[in-house]
């Protein structure tokens, strides 16, 4: 298979979903002339004009609005968030609009729409431009909320979302856009709501999601060289979850370690360990651990956002501590 990149997928899919179906349209800020903050909408506006590609002005909360509108009457939107951090902005409008419309008319308005753009931290861009919403977003009844970890699911999960006659949020990783995998040329789908065993063993599950999955791979290569080897699940949806395929790999390791990106208070990781002790408590043989974000506003200077952030180093911590290594 070709090997691109996770933004040259995430293009394709766009490419291939306008061309597909004329009611897909793209718009938000610089995705036209610019061709989008991070060149994911390269080439758009040339092949499919400006009525289809669309500028929008420093407004969130009004695109995102004008997008409910355009799906309420039968067109495809995809908006796209400069990054998740400024679509606080336009929250009310995904919140109680988009994923509120279907039930609030009695089944008379679907919402056939996405909302996507860059999640979690990049490299010091500071508190207020860091932050991870999965856990925000996900428990949001009406949502369904994907989190592509590689160029494979980027292209596979945003087509589906697009397909879907439901408000998808896709959020992308914000360091993965020059990472590189396997692409198929031929057209395919990722379904929504369905994980992906990234890697097999038989010693412990490390359950992750989005940018967390290249962590997991990592730490994964680095314990196997100590003979340790991991599931490493990657959920690829958050809104709704896989829970059988979790209990699956919990049944087989009977120890798990859950790395996320984002904050530990109500973060997805809390739910997961919700799911392993509802259905796999007599599996385990030791207590699940989460790895995740420190409990503070991302700092700036750059070896205390380090610090800050989820690791290989605490991945691997982790798993030698439910296997009781140390």
């Amino acid at each position: 298979m070709p090997i691109i990149t996770y933004r040259e997928a995430l293009n394709q899919a766009l490419r291939e979903e306008m061309a597909r179906d004329d009611r897909v349209f793209l718009m938000g800020e610089e995705v036209a002339v610019y061709n989008g903050a991070y060149k994911v909408s390269k080439g758009l506006l040339e092949e499919f004009g400006e009525m289809r590609v669309v500028d929008t002005p420093i407004t969130e909360l009004g695109f995102a609005g004008v997008g409910v509108g355009a799906a309420m009457v039968g067109l495809r939107p995809v908006v796209e968030f400069m990054t998740w951090n400024f679509a606080l902005l336009a929250i009310d409008q995904v919140v109680n609009a988009a994923a509120k419309m279907l039930y609030m008319s009695g089944g008379q308005y679907p919402m056939p729409m996405v909302f996507r753009g860059p999640n979690g931290a990049a490299l010091q861009l500071s508190a207020q431009h860091s932050q991870a919403f999965e856990s925000w977003l996900a428990h949001i009844p009406g949502l369904k909320v994907v989190t592509p970890g590689t160029p494979y699911d980027a292209k596979g999960l945003l087509k589906a979302a697009i397909r879907d006659d439901n408000p998808v949020i896709v959020l992308e990783g914000e360091m993965l856009y020059n990472t590189k995998g396997e692409v198929p040329d031929e057209d395919y789908i990722v379904p929504i709501g369905v994980a992906d065993l990234k890697r097999e063993g038989d010693h412990c599950s490390i359950i992750t999601n989005g940018k967390m999955a290249l962590v997991a791979m990592q730490a994964a290569d680095q314990l196997a060289k100590d003979g340790i080897r991991v599931d490493v699940v990657d959920l690829r949806t958050v809104r709704p979850m896989d829970v059988d395929a979790i209990t699956t790999s919990v049944r087989k390791t009977n120890r798990a370690v859950v790395l996320e990106e984002g904050w530990e208070i109500a973060g997805i990781g809390a739910q997961v360990v919700d799911y392993v002790q509802r259905h796999c408590f007599d599996d385990l043989d030791a207590p699940v651990l989460r790895v995740h974000q420190a409990d503070v506003p991302m700092p700036y200077a750059k070896q205390l956002e380090k610090s800050a952030k989820p690791d290989v180093a605490k991945t691997i911590a982790a798993v030698r501590k439910v296997m009781y290594l140390d």
